[in-house]
């Protein structure tokens, strides 16, 4: 699938076209093969980073010739250095842009699929000694966060602290004014509202911030109080939804930006201003922030939209409200669950003051999860070759 069956330079070498398979090819410019070349010169052999920079590259590059080799590499040979250079088939295919694919606007990224409701029965979990011992376990839940930007462990210790256990199983703890953990319990004078028994609408935490922590885990020490059940609903299910109903709501959330402010604690100011739907500039799907508690007043709104923008505003509230989006479950003592703070907003349903409800809470971050995760991934695809 990956070996090409012929290669041919064309518009006057300014690139080149690769042919697959009958019907199936990928161009690739000049510019763009010459500066991502893989040889020595190019590239740091040990730790693949670039060795030159684009003022390196003559304006003028060309490909001179270029065929496939002996084991299925296509050589190419750039005008006007005269450098051959060697690009193995299955790196051009996992690398090629010459593709036709989904430009809509709000579409999400490939590997991440939507859920509702529906994901009740089926959430992701492991238990925490299988985290502990094998990589493919590990893999596998990674993998689930990556897909679904939520999983559950169970089986873990019930000891104070144990959430950054969990957390050092892939990255670093990503330490705030709320400290490098955090306790989630009833206080009598609470800096948040998290700190108290009231129900919390569904959120993203820390929306104030920038950058906002990517990962949430929240992780059950005593859970004995009647209620407090954790609910999660998918933010990109609930801005597809807007989308697919009231295109002109979805492209006011994520056209204006929103104000988020958290003052809850002496020497705390933190402000932010970012859209509660984030897209990239082609229009993926990269992220949700909405918190209610800590949604500021909204100023850059133009008067003639505001009136618009939050009708938007409740309607999106109104889609994450819905029972229909929501998974429910009740952590017990050892239990957590982790989200994607960008994707995945999180809630709970209120609490007596019967018995206890104590979690703790610390914050990660993506790059340290999907890094594990990739060299997992990597390692497990190196031992099939």
């Amino acid at each position: 699938m990956d070996a090409p069956v012929a290669v041919d330079v064309i518009d006057d070498g300014a690139a080149m076209a690769v042919r697959w398979s009958p019907g199936t090819r990928s161009r690739f410019h000049a510019i763009w093969l010459r500066d991502n070349a893989l040889d020595p010169d190019t590239r740091d052999a040990h730790n693949g980073q670039r060795l030159i920079a684009l003022k390196d590259v003559p304006a003028s590059t060309g490909i001179a010739r270029a065929e496939i080799g002996l084991t299925g590499e296509v050589l190419v040979t750039f005008s006007p250095e005269g450098k051959t250079v060697r690009f193995p088939g299955t790196w051009l295919r996992a690398h090629a842009y010459d593709r036709d694919e989904d430009r809509a606007r709000g579409r999400v990224q490939a590997g991440i699929t939507p859920w509702d409701s529906g994901l009740q029965d089926s959430v992701p979990a492991v238990t925490y000694q299988a985290l502990s011992t094998g990589n493919a376990a590990l893999g596998a839940w990674l993998a689930a966060v990556r897909r679904y930007g939520v999983a559950l462990m169970t089986g873990g210790p019930v000891a104070s602290g144990a959430v950054c256990d969990v957390a050092a199983l892939f990255g670093y703890v990503r330490e705030t004014n709320y400290g490098r953990w955090f306790d989630v319990r009833t206080e009598v004078k609470p800096s948040n509202l998290a700190y108290t028994g009231l129900g919390l609408q569904a959120h993203t935490d820390n929306p104030y911030r920038d950058p906002v922590p990517t990962l949430q885990i929240l992780y059950c020490l005593e859970n004995s109080a009647a209620g407090g059940d954790s609910l999660v609903v998918d933010g990109f299910m609930a801005a597809s939804r807007l989308r697919n109903e009231a295109p002109d709501m979805f492209d006011l959330l994520s056209r204006y930006s929103a104000r988020f402010e958290y003052r809850g604690a002496a020497g705390v100011c933190l402000r932010s201003r970012k859209p509660m739907i984030e897209l990239t500039p082609d229009g993926e799907l990269t992220g949700i922030r909405f918190n209610n508690r800590s949604t500021a007043p909204i100023v850059d709104v133009p008067y003639d939209h505001m009136h618009d923008y939050y009708a938007a505003y409740r309607r999106f509230a109104e889609i994450i409200d819905d029972p229909g989006m929501a998974v429910r479950f009740k952590l017990a003592p050892g239990e957590c669950f982790i989200v994607d703070n960008t994707r995945v907003l999180h809630a709970r349903t209120g609490y007596s003051g019967t018995g206890t409800r104590w979690l703790q809470g610390c914050y990660a971050d993506k790059d340290g999860l999907l890094s594990t995760l990739a060299n997992i991934e990597n390692r497990v695809y190196e031992t099939s070759e």
